[in-house]
């Protein structure tokens, strides 16, 4: 059943299942909360109350916003974890991996723990031997290709690189879900914007987060030609001792749709080490 928070430039839509120390659950631009259909059920059996949320510009929240920065998502987690009763640990897919960071270091007393699912958090550059990492090269273009022309086509096109090899049950399900939410008014829009906004705002606050926090990435996402690496400088720039870093194997930039049960036992560990009962 979905709920709406109305916050400064919109509303938020989002649904609360279970009962339990809350978990937030935030998905990466270009999809919705339905991202999470996999995981959710698995946290809510665990005995947590799980509030999965559509993005500003996403799913059933409001599609037009004045911008979509990572410092504004996090801006709308941190009312919703206020507006349902906080604390609550945050887990950040991608972009949302990057508010996450925002919002632990500016509300501390509201979040707990944050786990980030191939986020990006950090600014990026591109090194030429990057280029030959064909998998790399292959979704940069793809990506790029979306945000020029605002096309769902090349948006499903990067798609199937981010998801290789396994693929969801669902799959033909999930890419006409996408398809169609992306043809309505104003949702590529938010998409191209989101995709523009640098990480450099989540990038700074790595130092500032005092929570636990852990990195999740896929050992063949697209997104970075060394995703290990990547995972590993993010937990670098953090206070020592705050971030730990897990890497799936075989899984690309969707980890908690193409691999949930891994994902969803990574996250559940570190909700027993680290939610408030």
């Amino acid at each position: 059943m979905s709920e709406l928070l109305t916050v400064d430039g919109g509303t938020i839509a989002y649904e609360v299942t279970g009962a339990g120390p809350l978990v937030v659950l935030a998905h990466g631009m270009g999809d919705s909360r339905a991202s999470y259909r996999f995981v959710a059920p698995q946290l809510v059996g665990a005995g947590y109350r799980v509030a999965a949320v559509d993005l500003r510009g996403c799913g059933e929240s409001s599609a037009g916003w004045p911008s979509y920065t990572r410092t504004d998502i996090a801006g709308d987690l941190i009312a919703l974890v206020r507006h349902l009763g906080g604390p609550a640990v945050l887990v950040g897919h991608s972009i949302s991996g990057g508010a996450a960071t925002i919002a632990a270091a500016r509300a501390p007393e509201l979040i707990e723990g944050i786990v980030e699912l191939g986020p990006f958090t950090r600014k990026q550059s591109i090194r030429l031997g990057d280029l030959r990492v064909r998998r790399y090269r292959s979704g940069m273009t793809r990506l790029l290709m979306t945000g020029m022309l605002g096309s769902v086509t090349w948006w499903l096109r990067y798609l199937d690189v981010a998801f290789p090899g396994r693929r969801p049950q669902d799959w033909a399900e999930q890419s006409r879900r996408m398809a169609a939410m992306l043809g309505e008014p104003g949702r590529m829009t938010a998409m191209q914007r989101m995709g523009r906004s640098t990480p450099a705002d989540a990038g700074a606050q790595l130092p500032h987060v005092r929570c636990p926090a852990l990195i999740i990435e896929g050992s063949l996402d697209p997104d970075w030609a060394d995703p290990r690496a990547e995972g590993e400088a993010i937990v670098a720039a953090m206070p020592a001792g705050i971030g730990e870093l897990a890497v799936i194997e075989g899984a690309g930039h969707y980890p908690h749709t193409q691999f949930p049960d891994e994902t969803a036992a990574l996250v559940l560990a570190f909700l027993t080490a680290h939610a408030r009962a």
